[in-house]
């Protein structure tokens, strides 16, 4: 068994200890057992996952690259790959297991904090905007629950 909590500010953190965890770990250190008590950034929001795949989607459909429309999953690989080379952190290329070709090994989204995937969004933006592409913003409807494409308003557009 483990115990996980997102916790968001100080206070709720000490309360969340307090009550959740704090009688899980004296009982288990009770019984003799050790434990591994990790502190770590939340991983992204099912929020951010959503936005981000209804984004490649997007590109699926309406934007062709090296003459071709790509998949959601080759967009994923390109779109992460330059997002981390725009940041200064390395993207490997290493020679295909089979001797045909090269492969990008990149960090998957789903080890994301909530921070770098807001980031990774972002970037998704502001390339697709320098490249004359119009992506919409996907927002929840409050109503239904389902992602609904809505768009972005520029400082420079009236609302």
């Amino acid at each position: 068994m483990s115990v996980q909590i997102t916790v968001h500010d100080p206070q709720q953190a000490e309360q969340a200890i307090r009550r959740q965890l704090w009688s899980y770990i004296k009982s288990m250190l009770t019984a003799g057992h050790r434990l591994d008590i990790v502190a770590r950034p939340a991983k992204r929001s099912a929020e951010h996952s959503a936005r981000l795949h209804a984004m490649l989607g997007w590109l699926s459909k309406n934007v062709q690259w090296a003459g071709k429309k790509q998949s959601i999953d080759h967009w994923k690989r390109l779109v992460v790959a330059a997002w981390e080379r725009a940041r200064g952190e390395t993207v490997e290329y290493l020679p295909a297991l089979d001797g045909h070709g090269i492969d990008i090994v990149f960090r998957h989204t789903s080890e994301m904090s909530g921070r770098d995937m807001a980031e990774l969004i972002e970037w998704i933006f502001s390339w697709a905007a320098m490249e004359g592409y119009d992506i919409p913003e996907y927002q929840r409807d409050p109503q239904t629950g389902q992602l609904i494409e809505t768009r972005r308003v520029r400082p420079e557009e009236p609302a």
